[in-house]
């Protein structure tokens, strides 16, 4: 899609089942069982059965292809089947490609999942081990030898900027984490349930990569997730209200590398989210102010407030206040800080029950919920809504 105009997807396409398994640190099965179980519980939730299933969507970084799980799951033939690069970026980029695939008549109904065992397996946190040579690779090679080694020394290079550049402290990262844990402590499906933390709580974690401590650091995860999408005419005789794809976009800057675009002009935001801004706004037709819900994704808590300015929720270098201030409810589900790292679909499915009128932290008459992808990579977005 051209970023100066409006696309036709939106409103032709709805989520209708989520479904995941129990979020831990040791899952005792392998990351294709927990696909198969996000998968069958997501289906049982839209009240559809494997038979119905033509497609799936996954990432480049899952470990059980699209025709693995849909053997193991019972699921025949496929007529459609993809994967999205760019790890937590993927993450609304698989219910977009699932709806295009809808819109299309390419496939009737696509089933979109992540699973992996990232805390008990093979955990992202402990940096690069080992990576086969590639172009891709080539911008990590410049970085590494400096010390760079994992995604929190990535991120923290920009979280620097951004303080120095308007003025502010590690603390401005704190309202993030707090608002998050306090969701969580409310959901009993979160890993941090009953565990809400403090301003004081923050600023007292130890240092990771200066400057983020780390309660500014997400979650390692083992769990799967899994999200059920059709037409917004089938939807409407399924056994859920349906969550409509009001607008889908994904979003690539100029000079864009995976966490290393350290030789932007402006290292304080996130211009692969800002394209993915503009398209959303621009389909949907609606405004930051009209959004009901926001799931920012959060394996870091400065790219979340980088997030909510790309957005034009508030001016560059005041997102701290704006979260302090509970303008808009963040992360209802704990976030991946609270409840668990599954790439963003969690968040999703998040979006999801804030629109049913489910979620353990439900706002009230919520009909829009604006959901991001991982940033520093090339990234995707949603907005959803309720079918009016």
């Amino acid at each position: 899609m051209s970023i100066r105009s409006r696309d036709l997807l939106g409103g032709r396409a709805a989520v209708v089942g989520i479904g995941a398994t129990e979020f831990s640190k040791d899952s005792g099965r392998s990351e294709l069982k927990l696909a198969v179980e996000a998968v069958h519980a997501a289906l049982d939730d839209a009240g559809l059965s494997h038979a119905d299933v033509d497609g799936m969507v996954t990432f480049t970084m899952d470990t059980s292809p699209e025709i693995t799980v849909a053997q193991a799951a019972g699921i025949g033939e496929l007529s459609f089947f993809s994967r999205i690069h760019y790890g937590g970026g993927a993450a609304c980029a698989t219910v977009q490609q699932a709806a295009l695939a809808v819109a299309a008549n390419v496939a009737e109904v696509v089933v979109c999942y992540r699973a992996f065992n990232e805390r008990s397996g093979r955990r992202f946190g402990s940096g690069v081990q080992h990576r086969e040579p590639s172009a891709e690779g080539t911008a990590l090679g410049w970085n590494l030898p400096s010390g760079l080694l994992t995604p929190a020394s990535w991120v923290a290079m920009a979280a620097q900027r951004y303080l120095h550049t308007y003025g502010l402290t590690p603390e401005a990262f704190g309202h993030v984490a707090v608002t998050d844990r306090r969701h969580a402590a409310n959901n009993p499906a979160a890993y941090f349930y009953e565990k809400p933390i403090s301003l004081a709580d923050h600023a007292a974690s130890r240092w990771i990569v200066e400057p983020l401590r780390l309660l500014d650091c997400c979650q390692e995860t083992d769990g799967g997730q899994a999200i059920v999408v059709t037409s917004v005419e089938r939807a409407r005789d399924l056994r859920r209200p349906p969550a409509v794809i009001v607008a889908a976009a994904q979003g690539a800057g100029r000079a864009q590398e995976q966490m290393t675009s350290f030789y932007r002009d402006d290292l304080t935001g996130l211009p692969e989210m800002g394209v993915v801004a503009r398209q959303l706004w621009q389909t949907s037709g609606l405004t930051p102010s009209q959004m009901d819900v926001g799931i920012i994704y959060d394996h870091f808590t400065p790219f979340v407030l980088m997030q909510l300015e790309e957005f034009g929720f508030c001016d560059p270098g005041e997102a701290a206040e704006f979260v302090a201030a509970d303008v808009l409810p963040l992360n209802t589900h704990g976030g991946q800080l609270g409840e668990a790292y599954l790439h963003g679909m969690n968040g999703v499915a998040e979006a999801v029950r804030q629109l049913r009128g489910t979620s353990v932290n439900q706002i009230p008459g919520a009909a829009r919920a604006l959901v991001t992808a991982g940033t520093g990579v090339p990234t995707s977005g949603l907005v959803l809504g309720t079918d009016d």
